[in-house]
């Protein structure tokens, strides 16, 4: 008996950094739909033969060319309708970056820029939850 699935792989890197007066956190502002033009996680589809961190750590650099040495992983989101194009798990990763760090927008993003985490703005898909969560673990 064979099951066929029509589910979908996605990484998400929540990765954060410290200024004088704040910690902030890195997004993109998305280039295509769904959700053109809001800021989100960098992230994506995992490509077949890729392991999971991996694929994080490449969206990561893709998106806004930031390279991190390493990414934890925190736990998959697969909540039903948490992406319109059909059902996707992500696997949302977290990790830090010097406090100096530049990022450029590149790829599937328009926009790369660093936030403040207490002045976020409206996020698509549900990655205000994988934050929410995130800093919950971080406590």
């Amino acid at each position: 008996m064979g099951y066929n699935q029509d589910i979908s792989i996605t990484v998400d890197a929540v990765v954060f950094r410290k200024n004088d007066k704040d910690l902030e956190l890195l997004l993109i502002q998305r280039k295509n739909e769904p959700f053109k033009n809001q800021w989100a996680l960098p992230g994506g589809f995992l490509e077949v033969d890729e392991e999971l961190e991996t694929g994080a750590k490449r969206e990561l650099k893709e998106e806004t060319g930031l390279h991190i040495q390493r990414l934890t992983q925190l736990r998959a989101f697969g909540e039903l309708g948490r992406d319109p194009r059909g059902r996707t798990i992500s696997v949302a990763f977290y990790g830090y970056a010097e406090g100096d760090t530049t990022v450029k927008a590149s790829d599937d993003a328009k926009g790369a820029q660093w936030f403040p985490v207490s002045e976020l703005p409206k996020l698509a898909f549900d990655h205000a939850k994988i934050i929410e969560d995130v800093l919950k673990a971080l406590k």
